[in-house]
């Protein structure tokens, strides 16, 4: 006997729920304690003054105040210079 379904079945029919990732917060913009500024997948963006990070990589505020995106020099191991994005709640 054949352990088959007959027609229909597929392998392939899943599909994830999406993540809803990104900048909730932009630039400029008001902001209160404990608010999402930022959904991401590893550092893309660090956190600086009173900005926490949560265990999935979420940026957060610290404190009420005004959001403000920068960028921070970083020298690599071959002398590369990067440019690496931070965020701040002033």
């Amino acid at each position: 006997m054949a352990h088959k379904k007959a027609a229909g079945s597929t392998k392939n029919g899943r599909d994830s729920n999406p993540k809803y990732l990104g900048v909730k917060i932009n630039h400029g913009q008001e902001i209160t304690v404990g608010q999402i500024i930022l959904r991401q997948r590893g550092t893309t963006v660090l956190p600086g003054q009173n900005v926490g990070q949560g265990k999935d990589y979420t940026l957060f505020a610290l404190k009420n105040g005004r959001v403000e995106f920068s960028s921070k020099r970083k020298v690599s191991f071959n002398n590369d210079i990067d440019r690496k994005k931070i965020v701040h709640v002033k």
